[in-house]
């Protein structure tokens, strides 16, 4: 069996199974202290920074869900480290990360590749960070799931749309999008234009740019399916660098948003 490895494990979140699983359970601890209670999300957007970073935003999306129904979870991410066209699926059967070993759903896979722009591409996975990120987090919230990963390289949201439509199944699929919002402005700057963006979502926009989010394909995609399916998506949390682990001249924008 083909395994991906962790490729940022010791960079984006911690190394050691038992630091990461104790980080990871104290920010889904103070996450769910302060969340408000809802119903559970069909699709999240979470961001994908390190855990210093971004952590706590990205524990708000996993507290909101509920994990007995969950199965699957079809996850997308930009790609930051290889350029393409398309969307992209691991040539592998598992994900690991220091608390083991995520399945990869052939099945939904092999759906997905029924579409052309999708195509398997180990190379765009194999350093990406995007999607890794989330899965400690899935990992702790969800006792048993399989995982669909796709990398969203260059492409149109009503292409990214169609493959999502297709493995959107019922209440054991979660959607998962993983994006940052606004990068490297002073702070206010960045809290302006996020929150700008972030209303933009809620009024179900979706037009976002790259420079209001780099995951923007994705969450176009899913801002065209919820208009359709009716969901109606839900600020969890926002706060950006500057907040959490970072000085306030160049912060990063994250923010978890979820659709009921």
């Amino acid at each position: 069996m083909k395994i991906r490895p962790a490729a940022v494990a010791g960079m984006f979140y911690p190394a050691d199974a038992g630091e990461l699983g104790a980080s990871v359970a104290t920010a889904l601890g103070r996450a769910s202290v302060e969340a408000v209670a809802m119903s559970s999300p069909k699709a999240l957007i979470v961001p994908h920074a390190g855990y210093i970073y971004s952590g706590l935003t990205a524990a708000f999306a996993y507290a909101a869900i509920n994990p007995a129904a969950i199965k699957r979870v079809v996850l997308f991410g930009p790609a930051h480290r290889v350029a393409f066209y398309g969307v992209a699926l691991p040539d592998c059967h598992a994900f690991v990360t220091p608390l083991g070993q995520v399945r990869l759903d052939q099945a939904g896979m092999q759906a997905a590749l029924d579409f052309p722009q999708v195509s398997l591409n180990g190379q765009a996975h194999a350093e990406e960070h995007s999607l890794e990120v989330q899965l400690p987090f899935l990992q702790t919230v969800l006792s048993d799931f399989d995982l669909v990963p796709l990398c969203v390289g260059m492409s149109e949201p009503e292409s990214v749309a169609e493959v999502m439509s297709a493995l959107w199944g019922g209440d054991e699929t979660l959607l998962v999008i993983s994006s940052d919002l606004s990068h490297y402005h002073v702070y206010e700057e960045a809290r302006m234009l996020d929150r700008m963006s972030i209303d933009a979502l809620l009024a179900k926009a979706h037009d976002l740019s790259h420079d209001q989010a780099c995951g923007a394909t994705a969450i176009n995609a899913l801002q065209l399916l919820a208009g359709k399916k009716n969901l109606t998506p839900l600020l969890l949390d926002y706060r950006n660098s500057g907040d959490t682990a970072g000085d306030k001249e160049r912060v990063v924008g994250y923010a978890s948003i979820g659709y009921y």
